[in-house]
């Protein structure tokens, strides 16, 4: 297999280097977040003149390291590396194997010439509120799934094959290590029963692991579609659970929210400036978890092409909503959406997702919310077929799906 590329993590945190907090890796199993600090990380030191005994890299998942387990050898294991006044790096493994390590970890930075970066990978660690146990002396580092580009650029194969897998199979990066389809289904059903679930079960003492379980599968079914833990109620009193509370639904989702292993999308009015609190749209971190659920029935391309590229823009580092814009139609008025309203600083698109624009009449028909947009920002329509891109009579761009995804300035083409 290919070295996988993950240049805009790596520059992320080269970035963050020496900046006084410690480096906090996050972000679904599997993602790669140790691949991340090593060798990715670790070699960029070595690389840029670092000396090897000034980075002190600790696996702790590994037996040998047991013993610093302990948070006071753990604590004097390291001060004692430190022999100079040189710049030294340490990476942590693992971390939350550690009792009481947010302790340790703050001590750390009283260290002067210390350059902290940690990861972990259990359920306290996945969780989205692990920066508040360092009050503010964190600095976190999202990590998620391959993209398209990043699993393009280690796929053994064409353009083609490589989406043929991707939309299939996802993005988590040992999937491209795997040699047929039997290996890679079963690879993401036991890491989502085994991994996933019964982290989040462990961590929030989940009672009810059925109703868990049917919100995961009610959520993988209706991926870009509107919803709420009311109408999930609705759906489970209509399934024969009459004992389960919206408050209970709630919280499942949070707690699926919270270990990453789905996102959520809120509504924003875009001509009246305001979000809308409910209902919203949920999407998988990886597309392959989320057909794993499913044993790989409900392949709608529109709807796996909308979670993609969801997907695509966070990864670009994009705060996503769904935008709603009201028309008028006569005398009548009425919402309609625009799937993704994307900004970043100063920066805003809107996107449109569509599986083809075969017709003039198509194209106005998926134009129509955009061009009901009153303000100058980019206005994209997002293509399954792969066509070269053009700009249409109404100077909205039009982009192919693989462009999009593998062209890194695809949103100002």
């Amino acid at each position: 297999m290919k070295e996988i590329k993950r240049d805009v993590y790596l520059n992320k945190i080269i970035e963050k280097r020496e900046n006084g907090l410690i480096k906090i890796i996050t972000g679904i199993r599997r993602c790669g977040k140790s691949y991340l600090l090593d060798p990715l990380f670790k070699n960029y030191l070595l690389e840029s003149g670092v000396k090897e005994d000034h980075i002190i890299k600790l696996d702790l998942d590994e037996r040998k390291n047991n013993k610093f387990l302990d948070p006071d050898q753990l604590d004097q294991y390291i001060r004692d590396l430190i022999k100079d006044n040189d710049q030294y790096f340490l990476i942590l493994d693992e971390i939350q194997k550690v009792e009481d390590f947010e302790s340790v970890l703050n001590g750390f930075l009283h260290i002067r010439n210390l350059d902290v970066y940690v990861t972990g990978s259990n359920s306290k660690f996945l969780s989205s509120d692990i920066i508040t146990e360092f009050r503010g002396r964190g600095d976190e580092v999202r990590i998620h799934p391959l993209s398209f580009s990043e699993f393009y650029s280690a796929f053994n194969g064409t353009k083609e094959e490589a989406w043929e897998q991707y939309v299939v199979y996802g993005g988590l990066p040992r999937i491209l290590s795997f040699k047929n389809e039997v290996e890679k289904s079963e690879y993401l059903k036991n890491l989502f029963e085994k991994t996933y679930l019964d982290d989040i079960v462990e961590r929030n003492n989940v009672q009810r692991v059925d109703v868990l379980d049917a919100v995961v599968n009610i959520l993988a079914s209706s991926i870009g579609s509107l919803t709420n833990p009311n109408k999930l109620s609705n759906t489970f009193e209509s399934s024969g659970f009459k004992d389960v509370s919206v408050n209970t639904i709630t919280s499942y989702i949070n707690y699926l929210q919270d270990s990453f292993l789905i996102e959520k999308a809120t509504r924003y009015d875009v001509k009246g400036k305001k979000y809308i609190q409910t209902p919203y749209k949920f999407y998988f971190s990886d597309i392959g978890l989320r057909n794993c659920r499913l044993n790989f029935r409900q392949q709608e391309e529109t709807h796996i092409m909308e979670n993609i590229i969801f997907n695509e823009l966070l990864y670009r580092g994009y705060n996503v909503d769904v935008g709603v814009v009201e028309i008028r139609e006569g005398d009548d008025k009425k919402q309609v959406e625009v799937d993704f309203v994307c900004n970043q600083y100063n920066k805003r698109y809107y996107i449109q997702s569509a599986l083809s624009l075969p017709t003039r009449e198509k194209t106005i028909q998926e134009e129509r919310p955009l061009m009901n947009i009153p303000d100058n920002f980019k206005k994209i329509i997002v293509v399954k077929d792969d066509i070269k891109s053009w700009i249409s009579e109404e100077g909205i761009s039009i982009v192919g799906l693989k462009e999009f995804l593998l062209n890194p300035n695809s949103m100002d083409l």
